[in-house]
């Protein structure tokens, strides 16, 4: 998987642990003994960032000499990466690196139980995330995201058209806006044009109108197959969206539904991955 973490980031990340040096191993004189590094899986986990990670250390002087890609399923016990080099090396990238490999493996470990349930209900669905990730965090809970199967439902404001009620009210109403929706689609012919309906019987008029996508917010599951099943008869070509309070336990629920676009935030928040961390001496023969 790419390294979507440019450079800058990996130093901010390390210049936000250790501003001004390691004291304890400056202290104890221990800073050009050779060690080895090793992170290894504690419950069975999708990797991710294993590659930022190694970059964390060896930009503090480590050699990495082993990474699984990120994506891979490491089972309990499993080496995830392990380096080599002088113990201030080590110290300096250890907790950096876990932090990083421990956060976006969470997200993928929750990204992928979701994927996998929902496409055991509905293989054809995509499953989707939100713009909720934490401020500053939005390249790693990406790649996150992708490690665990899942994809990007918008990046941000620049790039999508997602209209909601709050955009609406600055119109005059949906049925305004919905007037002038022939001349948003010949503005952006490029684009897909996403609403979002607050009721089974505005999403009808949004299909009937022509958007492309129909997004229900917080909809039942048994009241989402019905409306699903209307827009498929009588407009074919709209696409259905479901989003909010969306999780592993309801996910299953939701894609039977017949829907073709999950949209979840839930991946964010949750316990990090469980990653143990190993620091050995490697003396010199």
């Amino acid at each position: 998987m790419y390294n979507l973490i440019p450079d800058s980031e990996i130093e901010r990340f390390i210049e936000e642990d250790v501003p001004y040096g390691d004291l304890t191993t400056t202290l104890l004189g221990i800073g050009e003994e050779p060690g080895e590094i090793a992170f290894t899986a504690r419950d069975r986990s999708v990797v991710c960032c294993t590659e930022e990670a190694g970059r964390v250390l060896a930009k503090c002087g480590a050699t990495v000499l082993f990474a699984l890609p990120s994506g891979t399923v490491a089972d309990p016990g499993a080496e995830i990466l392990r380096a080599e080099g002088p113990a201030a090396a080590l110290h300096a990238g250890w907790k950096v690196a876990m932090n990083l490999l421990e956060y976006a493996s969470g997200i993928s470990t929750r990204t992928a139980t979701i994927v996998e349930r929902a496409r055991a209900a509905n293989p054809g669905i995509n499953v989707v995330t939100t713009r909720k990730s934490f401020p500053g965090t939005k390249k790693v809970a990406i790649k996150a995201i992708m490690a665990g199967g899942a994809f990007p439902h918008r990046l941000g404001l620049s790039e999508s058209i997602l209209v909601f009620s709050q955009h609406t009210a600055f119109l005059g109403g949906l049925d305004v806006f919905l007037e002038k929706l022939p001349s948003l689609k010949k503005r952006a012919p490029e684009q897909k044009i996403l609403v979002e309906a607050d009721s089974a019987e505005e999403a009808l008029r949004i299909a009937a109108a022509g958007a492309d996508v129909v997004q229900v917010d917080k909809m039942p599951a048994l009241d989402l197959a019905a409306l699903v099943s209307e827009i498929r008869s009588r407009f074919p070509g709209v696409a259905v969206s479901a989003a909010g309070g969306i999780n592993a336990e309801n996910a299953a629920s939701y894609a039977a539904t017949g829907i073709d676009i999950l949209v979840l935030s839930s991946v964010y928040f949750g316990k990090p991955a469980d990653i143990s961390t190993s620091i050995t001496h490697k003396p010199k023969p």
